[in-house]
């Protein structure tokens, strides 16, 4: 019973991952119709503030240095909104996915010239990798943390999209853009604060990612960011709910194929995941929250 306890901590944990970014892909798709590739950068550039401040500073890993990561994320996804994908919004898709993979590979090649694609060590306190018990399971303390701060994150966000103005106009701008500009919101700030969210919760991965690692390096979050985004793809894409399914139940799937394979092809544990879902989406090619019209159908 407690090895089935700690699996079951092990997969919110790491869905918890998966959700926070999936939601974060989401959340700015839904509103301007945009994969941000770029994501994934976001999260090696709070990384690497981090990283900076603990060098000229020597201020450790933790609840200083921890919220400057989150706000490197914010300032630096607003600033990509605001300089990359702003002046290219009205042109066709291909152009917004186009840029948003020249973005990823600007700051990506300007980390491996300027800083090197060595891993950076960035110390982490001994007391997240402590174990505490709980009942009759033994877990870490990060565990316990992702699991918290990842509940706790999506219900700010739920209050947020619920209960603030700016709140409501990015759940209508999510159902009808055009409209929300007819009747005269402010499509920058609306579009901005999806932005801004967005680069909070990779801010908040990007806190978990360095502490499970204790390193940062360019490609930090490029097999994070894939991942949420097949999440985002099984829960229905577009669609902030089926972002959250997908990203636990794609934990769930990892940790239940690292139990089940044998030793021998527990390497090729993705492969299977990606096979099954790639079922599933044949099963429901809208995902499994999502609905066969989406966000962009002109008949809605």
């Amino acid at each position: 019973m407690e090895y089935v306890v700690q699996q079951l901590l092990n997969a919110l944990s790491i869905g918890g991952n998966y959700a926070l970014l999936a939601l974060g892909l989401a959340i700015v798709f839904s509103v301007i119709g945009l994969v941000n590739f770029a994501y994934g950068e976001v999260i090696a550039v709070a990384g690497y503030v981090m990283f900076a401040v603990f060098t000229v500073t020597g201020i450790a890993y933790g609840w200083v240095l921890m919220p400057i990561g989150i706000l490197a994320a914010v300032v630096i996804s607003i600033a990509l909104e605001r300089v990359a994908f702003r002046p290219v919004r009205y042109a066709p898709a291909a152009t917004g996915l186009l840029t948003a993979f020249g973005v990823s590979i600007l700051i990506k090649n300007f980390f491996i010239t300027v800083v090197a694609t060595r891993s950076k060590s960035v110390p982490t306190p001994a007391w997240l990798g402590q174990q505490i018990d709980i009942g009759i399971a033994r877990i870490q303390v990060i565990q316990l943390l992702e699991t918290g701060v990842t509940a706790v994150a999506l219900l700010l966000l739920l209050l947020i999209l619920r209960r603030t103005n700016i709140g409501l106009a990015m759940r209508a701008a999510a159902r009808d853009f055009d409209m929300v500009r007819m009747v005269g919101i402010n499509a920058n700030k609306v579009i901005a604060a999806a932005f801004a969210v967005s680069g909070f919760l990779a801010g908040l991965a990007a806190i978990f990612i360095i502490a499970r690692r204790g390193v940062v390096n360019p490609f930090m979050g490029f097999t994070p960011v894939l991942k949420a985004f097949v999440a985002a793809v099984l829960g229905g894409f577009g669609s902030l709910g089926g972002a959250v399914v997908g990203g636990f139940l794609l934990g769930a799937l990892e940790v239940f194929f690292q139990l089940v394979l044998p030793p021998s092809v527990a390497g090729y544990r993705d492969a299977f995941v990606f096979v099954l879902v790639a079922a599933i989406l044949v099963w429901r090619p809208q995902g499994l929250v999502g609905t066969k019209r989406q966000f962009g159908d002109k008949d809605e």
